[in-house]
């Protein structure tokens, strides 16, 4: 397990989290352990997303840079948008899906990682997204006033539904039966049966981040040092605790054996980890923390789940060794904007002097780099 987090200093950390057995009558024992930093952006990271081989992170540099969590390499990098990557989704251990600032919606291969899909999702920015656990569906709300889903099967738009207020987080429920809507401090619930809300959840700051810990159970963080969990059939808060010293920018949460865990990441520069008993309704209780001393944005827990077979790197696609530089070739993506022109595929290359991809005559070229040892001040 590592927890993987980005900041405004362009960095992202990798903390190996370490489970040991408690002594009797004690409960286990949680260590993060730094593991990497790795300094690849050229401005400060804005999303990050992990599957079961893969962490990717975006940037408000443009670019969608990628790394293999099992050889510890950067892997590459994408360069398809014109704008800040605003959020990242994989779903399953074949597709991205990423959306940005220039208003696209892209759905990379995630095992060649060919752009297959570039849709003019937005007239302004796509600010969130999120991938329906089927596979089949997807949301986005964007600067436009709009909530769209989209049809993933045919690559198409679904449905246009138009809100009052731009939209900056979307997210569907485990099970797929419901989703919500963030505009501020408020949270639209929505039953995909009938495409209607079904309840509305306020409260007092701006909402900065969610996570379901359950189908029901949603924990919610916003601009102060607090998490909430709200009930949504109740709509009730079930429970509230003080999280951090500074604003929680990201939260996330899985399950082990027993108990939910839910990690956030602030402004303060700490990483926390927190023991949920979804039986009962008394706040989460600390597994472990620490302190990056950087300025954080963006969170993922990367869980090195062992791939199916079918999920698996093909031998063609499988990461060569390290060189000193290796192409890294894109086909034009197929295009679906409102104007019907054909979008063709970019172009770039890396330069020796800078980190910043720049326009090339040749196919888009990376160079995998080992992740660089972590060192922390005391």
């Amino acid at each position: 397990m590592e927890l993987v987090c980005g900041c405004y200093e362009q960095v992202l950390f990798g903390f190996a989290v370490h489970r040991e057995p408690g002594a009797s009558g004690q409960n286990e024992k949680w260590t993060p352990v730094a593991n990497f930093t790795h300094h690849g952006h050229a401005a400060s990271l804005s999303a990050v997303a992990v599957n079961n081989r893969f962490v990717v992170t975006g940037s408000k540099d443009e670019t969608i840079h990628i790394y293999d969590m099992k050889k510890k390499v950067e892997h590459g990098a994408l360069l398809h948008h014109n704008g800040t990557i605003n959020c990242l989704k994989f779903f399953g251990n074949g597709h991205l899906i990423s959306g940005g600032d220039d208003g696209l919606i892209c759905v990379w291969d995630a095992k060649k990682w060919d752009c297959l899909k570039s849709i003019k999702a937005h007239k302004g920015h796509v600010t969130s997204l999120s991938v329906h656990p089927s596979g089949k569906l997807a949301l986005s709300v964007g600067t436009d006033k709009t909530l769209r889903t989209w049809n993933l099967i045919e690559g198409r738009s679904a449905f246009i539904k138009n809100i009052k207020q731009n939209a900056h987080i979307v997210e569907w429920s485990p099970g797929g039966e419901k989703y919500i809507v963030v505009t501020m401090n408020k949270i639209d619930i929505y039953q995909l049966e009938t495409a209607s809300i079904t309840g509305t959840i306020t409260t007092g700051k701006r909402i900065s981040s969610v996570a379901f810990i359950s189908d029901s159970i949603l924990a919610v963080a916003g601009d102060e040092e607090i998490v909430r969990l709200f009930d949504c059939d109740s709509l009730k808060c079930l429970c509230e605790f003080k999280a951090h010293e500074n604003r929680v920018k990201d939260i996330c949460s899985f399950e082990v054996a027993e108990h939910h865990v839910i990690v956030t990441a602030s402004s303060d520069g700490f990483i926390k980890m927190w023991r949920h008993n979804p039986n009962k309704k008394t706040p989460p209780s600390l597994l472990c923390e620490v302190n990056t001393k950087a300025r954080l944005t963006c969170l993922g827990v990367w869980l090195d789940k062992v791939a199916h077979t079918k999920d698996q790197l093909p031998p063609t696609a499988a990461p060569s060794p390290v060189k000193e530089e290796q192409e890294f070739k894109t086909s034009p993506p197929k295009s679906d904007d409102s104007e019907g022109k054909q979008q063709q595929s970019k172009k770039f290359g890396w330069t020796k002097d800078s980190k910043k991809p720049t326009k090339a005559e040749s196919p888009m070229t990376v160079k995998k780099r080992k992740m660089e040892g972590a060192r922390f001040q005391a």
